[in-house]
């Protein structure tokens, strides 16, 4: 087995994401992301599986109790060839469908092997995993727990949960590889706390999210969930192509070598983003949505057959980013009181001239990137007093809109009182906005953290 001290309950969250600038840039190597994290986290909770002595066994339980039939148990082999750990959905009964989850068994077996990689002649043991997410992440209608807790309770399964795309795969693979790593392997071998622990959390979780994609992202969704704001500059994505799959020969030796490797060349400047104090994220959901693989493609499709002018609103876009994150640090080392009434000015400036370009980029490409109904919306919402800006962010569309407001209670008063009266008519695309709420989250400047075990007993034994 493995020591004591690993196999004490452990807990870990991850935060969710908003992309406030660099939306279809940070595809690019040669181009970077301004990266927010938010404070909706995602938090797993794992404690062992009591036993009887003398019997073994090799299975992990993972429910994530918010939601109705969210339960998947595995169990797990050492492979042969230093195929890594295989890991195989179980069924309760002949007579229970087996729901998968691509996001928690590929990260439960890219976990798994690299874990057993460092504890070649030691037992993994069996666990019980809990699952559980900040309110922020669905815009189901929730219900408080008995006793009460931060999380709500959903009478639905999961499958029928309204995500309001914060980001939530990125930050389960991330809270979920990192309490495993934290619950299975001694401090002195993975250490959450480290810059180091950090940057193979960063790598094992890029690694196991690409694979249950299918396909190799951008990963800044990853990086934000293991470091929380920054600038981000994508890994070379060939970085992953030459890892064999899980049980292929030497995949265990090929994942080890790849994570702790040096290789990696993401580039992740936390010093580079700053909240300048008295401003502030809010984030307002719409009751739409958007098919963004889709649009992704569409873009890069005419990106390629017009490089010329997709390359100037790039580079256009590019300094409108380093800009940004230059107004925002100067804004944040400077006195909060100094050039009241055009504090922001500035910053305001960057906010418009970057929607100008994905505007143009839009209307070029075809692709709905800021649609008028959300231009109308935050065109309103930046007339109020207070509110300095405001973005479609990450990929664009009908999804959340995200403001940068000051901090202040009549300014949040004002915008809820625009939101809750919101209507757009139909702007003869077909597409109609319903209502607009404002999401309860913020900015959150930490990543990947421990957090106190206690707090999450009462959902681990379903009480």
């Amino acid at each position: 087995m493995t020591g004591s001290e690993s196999l004490a309950p452990k807990a870990v969250s991850a935060p969710g994401k908003v992309l406030l600038a660099g939306g279809y840039l940070v595809l690019d190597r040669n181009y970077t992301g301004l990266v927010f994290g938010l404070d909706a986290r995602i938090h797993v909770y794992i404690e062992p599986i009591e036993t009887k002595s003398g019997v073994s066994l090799s299975e992990i339980i993972v429910k994530s109790p918010q939601f109705r039939e969210a339960n998947w148990e595995y169990g797990y082999r050492l492979t042969e060839g230093d195929g890594g750990i295989a890991v195989t959905p179980l069924r309760a009964s002949h007579d229970v469908l087996l729901h998968k989850n691509p996001f928690i068994e590929t990260a439960l077996t890219y976990a798994l092997t690299y874990i057993s990689s460092h504890l070649p002649h030691h037992q993994i043991g069996p666990s019980t995993i809990s699952i559980l997410a900040s309110p922020a992440y669905y815009s189901n209608q929730g219900t408080p727990s008995n006793p009460p807790s931060q999380f709500l309770k959903y009478d639905v399964s999961l499958s029928e949960a309204h995500k309001t795309g914060l980001g939530s795969s990125a930050a389960l693979v991330t809270s979920f590889t990192a309490a495993l790593l934290t619950y299975y392997l001694p401090r002195d071998v993975f250490d959450i706390d480290t810059e180091d622990g950090l940057r193979v959390l960063h790598n094992l979780a890029q690694a196991s999210h690409c694979a249950a994609q299918g396909k190799v992202g951008s990963g800044f969704d990853i990086a934000s969930a293991v470091y929380g704001s920054c600038l981000y500059r994508r890994f070379t994505p060939t970085l992953l192509s030459s890892l064999p799959v899980p049980g292929a020969s030497s995949f265990s030796t090929a994942l080890k070598n790849l994570i702790e490797g040096k290789e990696w060349d993401t580039e992740i400047h936390k010093a580079a983003i700053k909240m300048p104090q008295g401003l502030r994220l809010v984030m307002c959901d719409v009751d739409c949505g958007s098919e963004t693989p889709g649009m992704v493609k569409k873009v890069l499709q005419w990106r390629a057959e017009n490089q010329e002018e997709a390359d100037d609103i790039w580079n256009g876009l590019q300094k409108g980013n380093d800009d940004m994150a230059k107004e925002l640090t100067r804004l944040a080392t400077q006195d909060p009181q100094s050039g009241e009434g055009e504090r922001y000015a500035r910053l305001r400036d960057i906010i418009n001239g970057n929607r100008e370009l994905i505007r143009k980029m839009g209307e070029a490409s075809g692709v709905p990137i800021e649609p008028p109904q959300q231009t109308a919306l935050l065109d309103a919402c930046s007339k109020i007093p207070g509110i300095v800006g405001g973005v479609v962010p990450g990929a664009g569309g009908y999804d959340a809109v995200v403001l940068l407001i000051e901090d202040r209670e009549d300014v949040m008063a004002e915008l809820k009182k625009l939101t809750s009266a919101w209507k757009v008519e139909n702007q003869g695309d077909g597409i109609t906005m319903g209502k607009v709420g404002i999401l309860g989250i913020r900015e959150d400047m930490v990543g990947a953290r421990r957090e106190e075990p206690a707090v999450y007993q009462m959902w681990n034994t379903g009480s």
